[in-house]
């Protein structure tokens, strides 16, 4: 691709000796940016969490460079791999699969090997599904007035599960996750079951491809769509809003019922005031009245 015209590219400078966190398309091709073409062409060499999948759109913007397969299972191996090329005064970038690095796919162990061995880490930011659905989330995300937490990929341990529920139950952020086809319907058909009836879900399904699918429901609403979907096929993102405070409860409130929560399955209401009390310096009375609520949603 040529870029002869973009001159703007080039005032900005382009370090040796630094590592390059290139964001690339999530599904699109048409979300690269003129940035992350720039680096990529620029750079020596890119380390690809999978070489024989980055290889197509490198292929597709005329890209050739040295790569190297820097994946979850040889982070390590690979991050020293990149530092001694670094130390060589070397250029390189860093590719996932797909999207941001470092956002539930690996990056993070090569990024504080590289920063541990004083090297520099450029960010070059772009498409990310997190970002994308929030931008499209609209009333999911009203309710925590932008605040939210991601989650990741949903668990596929059941106590796990249970934890993240009990979490995202008690919650005043949007809770924002991952999910497989293979998963979704059954964790769909858990949210629905285990949240009260009017918390609004977005379910988002191949953000920016071309069959992307994007649905605002009510935790009630969940199983009649389920019933009607086309497909659950792709991959699939979830924002869940967060727990809307009572009339009469204040924000501290819906916080101390979060511990009380992740300790409900685990402990009595005596054993749960205990530790509230003295963990986070309560009163016992509102500590025991805390479990009391813990155990009664």
């Amino acid at each position: 691709m040529e870029l002869g015209s973009f001159d703007f590219l080039k005032q900005q400078d382009l370090p040796t000796g630094a590592l390059y966190m290139v964001a690339t398309p999530i599904g699109n091709m048409g979300d690269i940016t003129l940035r992350a073409l720039h680096i990529l062409n620029s750079v020596d060499g890119i380390a690809c969490e999978d070489t024989r999948h980055s290889a197509p759109l490198l292929q597709h913007f005329g890209i050739h460079k040295k790569c190297l397969a820097l994946h979850e299972h040889n982070e390590v191996t690979g991050a020293q791999t990149v530092i001694d090329h670094l130390a060589q005064n070397e250029r390189w970038a860093y590719i996932s699969d797909a999207g941001t690095p470092g956002i539930s796919d690996p990056g993070a162990k090569l990024v504080n090997a590289v920063h541990k061995a004083g090297f520099r880490i450029i960010p070059i930011p772009g498409a990310s599904a997190i970002s994308a659905a929030i931008s499209a989330s609209g009333s999911v995300m009203l309710q925590s007035e932008g605040q939210f937490q991601f989650l990741g990929f949903w668990p596929n341990k059941a106590k796990e599960r249970s934890a993240l529920i009990q979490d995202i139950r008690s919650n005043s952020k949007t809770s924002i996750f991952y999910e497989s086809p293979h998963q979704i319907r059954e964790t769909l058909s858990t949210i629905s079951k285990e949240l009260e009836p009017e918390r609004q879900v977005l379910v988002g399904r191949e953000l920016t491809k071309k069959f992307e699918q994007l649905v605002t429901l009510t935790a009630a609403e969940i199983p009649k769509w389920l019933e009607n979907a086309e497909s659950l096929k792709g991959e699939f993102i979830v924002l869940v809003a967060g727990r809307k405070a009572g009339a009469d409860e204040t924000p501290e409130h819906a916080s101390l019922l979060r511990w009380a929560n992740a300790l409900s399955p685990h402990l009595g209401s005596k054993e749960i005031a205990t530790v509230l009390s003295q963990m986070l310096g309560i009163s016992k009375k509102d500590a025991y009245q805390l479990a009391l609520d813990a155990k009664t949603e």
